[in-house]
């Protein structure tokens, strides 16, 4: 134990002498996490409407053609852009400029139709090959057959009750009714775990993603160390000794950990404390999650310094995988806006695992059974790239 503790003191000692290295190690995925929020507007105060939106220009005066504006006003899935003085041109201009979505005419006369049982048509200019159309033709069909409904209910009333339910008195408590249907879904979220915004989901993604990513290029630099070494002739003349093979792998391993796992904790202490990233939500699930990451990625530097045989190729071998699994695992787009086969070609890297992982805690509140998984995962990945830089060094040596 002492020997290997010796080759993880120097190792680090070496690592270290550098201090330009290991701040590089913490500054650049604080500011790429940074980058990446502002490009998202994770730090805008500003709330962003995400419905859909759409030009509304009534040139009827009729009270029935407002009814129908304010059925379309309340709808979560389009913003009504209204327009008082416009022509047909100027809103088929701004909709094949993309400004809006599509545009909703609602003629003279609309209203006398409606209400007299007549055939009524609304004026709707838009690109009806676009997936939005779908969405805004539905909601438009929606909100016309909410008002023709609300008409007969009011003009059936109207007849039968006479002044015990009249016409207008019917009408608005039909459209009343609407807003409370017998049957409705309601999105709940448990009082445990507070909501995510749409900013806070943003850090909640690049923050693990972008410590992940710079903890592989952390790499960079201890698999050097392990070079220097082999090329100085250092590793051969510990060989020679009576000193394990495994004491050697294991102080080396251990070096590279503590780097990783040291990075680890400083930058989700930062992302807790700074941007308000939710690692504490469950301690010991985010600690496990680290631990195990940290595991997979030191055995994976201790790979490359194995298996490399110059500074140069183990800068290779530490940037190609680095870029590899950040893409794939997740670490850029999250794989749950990305098809099946991707997310399933995505979870062959250890970086998918570790991402599964983090955002269990952040972002779905999940505790440390959650966890359990992405953590089993990740060490698996460790005992396979540690056996291999063992097997490595065994044939290396024997030639």
């Amino acid at each position: 134990m002492i020997r290997i503790l010796d080759i993880t003191l120097k190792d680090l000692t070496q690592l270290m002498r550098d201090a330009k290295t290991f701040m590089f190690l913490l500054i650049m995925p604080i500011l790429f996490t940074l980058l990446f929020g502002y490009a998202s507007g994770a730090f805008s105060s500003n709330k962003s409407d995400s419905r859909l939106p759409v030009g509304y220009l009534n040139e009827d005066n009729r009270w029935v053609a407002q009814s129908l504006h304010d059925i379309l006003a309340d709808s979560e899935t389009i913003r009504l852009v209204e327009y008082s003085s416009a022509t047909t041109s100027d809103l088929e201009a701004l909709v094949t400029d993309g400004k809006l979505a599509a545009a909703i005419i609602v003629p003279r006369g609309y209203g006398q139709a409606m209400l007299k049982n007549k055939t009524a048509h609304l004026i709707v200019i838009a690109d009806t090959g676009s997936t939005a159309w779908i969405t805004i033709q539905a909601e438009t069909l929606t909100a016309v057959s909410r008002l023709d409904g609300a008409l007969r209910t009011a003009t059936i009333a109207d007849d039968m009750l006479g002044d015990r339910a009249p016409f207008r008195y019917a009408f608005d408590q039909t459209l009343a009714a609407w807003q409370d249907p017998p049957i409705k879904v309601v999105e709940t979220t448990s009082s445990v775990v507070p909501k995510v915004t749409g900013s806070g989901m943003s850090l909640a993604h690049t923050s693990p993603g972008m410590m992940l990513q710079f903890s592989i290029a952390g790499l960079l630099t201890a698999a050097q160390v392990i070079v220097v070494e082999r090329k100085s002739r250092t590793l051969q003349r510990l060989l020679t000794t009576s000193v394990r093979r495994i004491h050697i792998l294991l102080g080396h391993y251990l070096a590279i950990f503590t780097l990783i796992f040291s990075q680890f904790m400083i930058l989700i202490a930062f992302g807790q404390l700074a941007l308000k990233v939710e690692y504490m939500r469950a301690p010991g699930a985010t600690l496990l999650v680290a631990f195990s990451a940290a595991l997979c990625i030191s055995a994976m530097g201790l790979l490359i310094g194995i298996i490399a045989k110059s500074e140069e190729q183990a800068v290779i071998l530490s940037i190609v995988p680095m870029f590899l699994f950040s893409g794939l695992g997740g670490a850029w787009v999250p794989l749950e806006v990305t098809g099946e086969t991707f997310q399933l070609i995505g979870h062959l890297t250890p970086v998918a695992w570790a991402m599964d992982g983090f955002k269990n805690v952040i972002v779905r509140g999940f505790g440390l059974d959650s966890v359990l998984i992405p953590a089993a995962a990740l060490m698996a990945y460790a005992i396979l790239f540690f056996t291999l830089a063992a097997w490595r060094l065994n044939v290396s040596e024997e030639r």
